[in-house]
């Protein structure tokens, strides 16, 4: 396990931007995958996006075209650009390492908040 953490949330008004970043603690370049999830109140846990080692994404469909996964292996950083917020979007997100619904290593999340 690696310690991980998320900076960079908060208010923002619909249509705004925001970057997240994750930092880890040690190295990330053996990591396979990584990727961003998120919690709103009431809700599950939902997979945001996910980079592989070889920098292929993945994203969910509610953020295609809007959020961009990226990663820096020589700076132990992941980033998730968020574009077009919407308040939907509203959420705890947390960074991860691994397979999403068993990560081995995840953050505490940082709040971001969408305003209507």
């Amino acid at each position: 396990q690696v310690r991980m953490t998320e900076s960079g949330g908060g208010l923002v008004q619909a249509g705004g931007s925001l970057r997240l970043s994750c930092a880890a603690a040690g190295s990330i370049s053996s990591f396979h995958q990584m990727g961003w999830g998120r919690q709103a109140p009431g809700k599950e846990r939902e997979l945001v996006a996910l980079i592989t080692d070889g920098s292929r994404t993945n994203y969910a469909e509610s953020v295609k075209g809007r959020f961009t996964i990226s990663r820096d292996n020589a700076k132990n950083t992941v980033w998730l650009q968020m574009n077009s917020l919407q308040p939907d979007d509203t959420a705890v997100y947390y960074c991860f390492e691994g397979p999403f619904l068993r990560p081995r290593s995840f953050g505490l999340g940082t709040q971001v908040t969408v305003s209507s």
